[in-house]
């Protein structure tokens, strides 16, 4: 009788010790948080590969007088040709704009050759490397330079660009997370069918998110881990989407629990029993995946690793800890009103994953094939995926940056209007001086800053920007100056294309082992985790291929951003296979209790189907609310990992991975000793369902 009281008194209270403790640890990283936003920068270097020339020509550049330059161009257009009125309304904005701020030289105008445009190229040295000031000179200047009386006046360049590119990287704070909060919510609603309990699991997801930002502060401080508003935004995805759908997989075995266990208490440590392996698995295998991308050359992806890795085990955490808490401290009627009664039985009907897995079970070489021949015509679409995008085509609505280099690419079609940077030893700056004016595709040179050892060089290219020559002028540069960096814009995107593709030949194949590793250790099989990444990398070349048929004809987009390959690789093996994880151990739940391999695959399906769906269309959701950004690059990566989940969910995982282990048998345990014959197998409690 003490006994019992005593374990009566600790079930009791343990609910209560977890929750304080939350508390007490949201209250520690409540400081942290708030500064995550003073560490978090949208610079140029922060996307560039840590190794480019580019990135030391950026990175030299800070270190000249008066530190980074903002290179602005102001045009001023009248289709008919300017008039006499036009030049001096621009001469007049550009007094203006030199009281207003401080400017590093007076600027000239360049008439074009038909006379319809004059552009003037801007440069301050005043917001060094800070994003806000750089953001109010670049506002400051557009508010002088309005148009006027028909005449056309735009504000392109360098910096302009950087700060059109940087509002829409802002946006990825709040309208983020209030997309992605709505979104779950909505879905969680519709999934729960209850007033009450859609609400817990959407909380302890913004726990869980908020503790990831003060970790991701941490971070920071402690190794320097880049921060930007992309890697924010993508861990806040992670946060609310891997959290919520572990929070499914909890829930759903606790309502089973709860119909068979008296006490809340008592059926929550069974629901953790029972699926808590599967998720501790599932998430390490995310966890590593992403942690892969530490092996980057490129600083963003780099840094995304970290804190997407954050995002995941934050919560992890969350839901294994505070959730359960929670749960067990509202008791039955969180689920009102439809509550598990102890001792009833769920209403028997026949779902739709009972018919998916007998049409696998019927005919599973058929359904296995048709399924495959289908991944296969739809990866074919990769062949029709646009080139690498061009800096005018990075924005899903045209800015006036993006509308400035165009009209100069029009006007000025004998010279780039966008500067190649190259930095040199200043003992040798007249020379490179020299060799970069003779070199084929040069129309001008000059040098400019000294400091530190350096000289800046500011070349002009015969070429428009990004063409093929402009191109073979950088290359040719790059070529010749030995001991000098060759950077500005268009060498960003050429390092960027480089480095990606060498990311891709280092990550992925990093990536693919980390993740078959893990598979082999859980499911103690070589069959099935070699099946699992056939299947998620069947998803990646159909979702991809899928991005090729629509980006161009339906979306509009010229170009596909570098990086799209491997970020969408990364995210759909690790999160894919999450959900393999989740079928393929129920399944060997079920071989280990003595089924029948057909049997053992079609109850598995059967019993976690439903919430691999609804935890499959809640990660898709929350990935497809980076299409309603602002950047062509977050678009087709929210596109393609979206498409991917959805494909995992209702073809891969229910129809070919489930007819796969039905024509493999026992063969898929292979060679663990649920491979061999059932007599040697020991059998075991029958599990609950999921």
């Amino acid at each position: 009788m003490v006994a019992e009281q005593r374990n009566s008194t600790r079930r009791r209270a343990i609910p209560w010790v977890v929750l304080a403790l939350w508390i007490g640890v949201l209250a520690l990283a409540s400081p942290f948080a708030s500064k995550l936003g003073d560490v978090q920068h949208d610079r140029v270097t922060d996307y560039l590969p840590a190794s480019a020339d580019s990135t030391q020509v950026a990175k030299t550049q800070e270190q000249l007088p008066g530190g980074q330059s903002t290179e602005l161009v102001l045009v001023y257009h009248r289709d008919g040709g300017l008039t006499a009125a036009d030049r001096t309304t621009a001469a007049q904005q550009l007094a203006k704009i030199g009281t207003l701020h401080p400017l590093a030289a007076t600027p000239h105008g360049v008439p074009s050759a038909d006379g319809t445009t004059l552009m003037y190229p801007v440069t301050s040295n005043w917001p060094g490397t800070d994003e806000k000031k750089r953001t109010t000179l670049v506002d400051d200047i557009r508010q002088v330079a309005q148009e006027k009386g028909g005449l056309e006046v735009q504000v392109g360049g360098p910096g302009a660009l950087a700060t059109d590119a940087g509002k829409v990287f802002d946006s990825l704070g709040g309208p983020l997370l209030y997309t992605t909060v709505a979104v779950v919510a909505l879905l969680l609603i519709l999934i729960y069918r209850s007033p009450v309990l859609w609400l817990v699991p959407l909380v302890v997801a913004g726990a869980g998110d908020f503790l990831s930002t003060g970790i991701a502060y941490g971070l920071n401080q402690a190794f320097g881990t880049t921060i930007s508003g992309q890697s924010t935004g993508i861990m806040t995805i992670l946060a609310f989407g891997a959290g919520t759908d572990y929070a499914l997989l909890l829930v759903s075995r606790y309502r089973e629990e709860l119909r068979r266990v008296e006490r809340p208490y008592d059926a929550m440590r069974a629901a953790l029993r029972g699926c808590g392996p599967a998720v501790l698995a599932s998430s390490g295998t995310v966890a590593a995946g992403l942690l892969c991308l530490l092996a980057a050359d490129l600083n963003s992806s780099r840094g995304m690793g970290p804190l997407g890795t954050v995002g995941v085990l934050s919560a992890l955490v969350a839901m294994l800890t505070l959730l359960p808490a929670l749960l067990v401290l509202l008791g039955r009627r969180v689920f009102w009103p439809l509550v598990p009664a102890h001792g009833s039985t769920p209403k028997a009907r026949r779902s739709l994953f009972t018919a998916m897995g007998s049409s696998a079970g019927r005919r599973p070489l058929l359904v296995l094939t048709g399924g495959a021949v289908l991944l296969g015509a739809l990866a074919l679409g990769v062949l029709n995926l646009p080139g690498s995008l061009k800096q005018d085509e990075t924005f899903v609505d045209r800015p006036d940056s993006v509308t400035a280099m165009r009209t100069l690419a029009e006007a000025y079609p004998e010279r780039s209007a966008q500067p190649i940077d190259v930095v040199t030893p200043a003992a040798r700056a007249d020379a490179t001086l020299t060799t970069i004016r003779g070199t084929r595709g040069v129309a001008d040179a000059r040098a400019g800053r000294s400091g530190h050892g350096w000289t800046e060089i500011s070349v002009t290219a015969v070429g428009a920007p990004q063409s093929a020559a402009e191109t073979r002028t950088i290359e040719d540069l790059r070529h010749t100056l030995k001991g000098s960096y060759v950077g500005g814009p268009s060498a960003q995107q050429i390092d960027l294309r480089d480095t990606n593709a060498r990311d891709r030949l280092v990550v992925v194949p990093i990536v693919l082992a980390s993740v078959l590793l893990i598979l082999v250790v859980l499911l103690r099989s070589l069959v099935a985790p070699l099946m699992l990444v056939a299947a998620v990398i069947a998803v990646w070349g159909a979702a991809l291929g899928i991005g090729g048929l629509v980006f161009g004809p339906l979306f509009g987009f010229q170009g596909t951003d570098p990086g799209l390959g491997l970020l969408s690789f990364v995210f759909l093996v690790a999160l894919g296979v999450d959900y393999g994880i989740f079928l393929m151990h129920r399944m060997r739940e079920e071989s280990i209790g003595g089924a029948e391999p057909v049997a053992a695959a079609l109850t598995a399906l059967r019993t976690t189907g439903g919430v691999i769906a609804s935890a499959g269309l809640v990660l898709a959701a929350t990935f497809a609310v980076l299409t309603n950004m602002g950047l062509v690059q977050l678009v087709e990566l929210g596109f393609v990992i979206s498409v991917g989940v959805l494909l995992d969910t209702f073809l891969v995982r229910t129809y070919l991975v489930t007819s796969a282990s039905v024509l493999l048998g026992r063969k898929v345990w292979w060679p663990g000793r649920l491979s061999r014959a059932p007599e040697a197998v020991r059998p075991q409690r029958q599990p609950e369902p999921v």
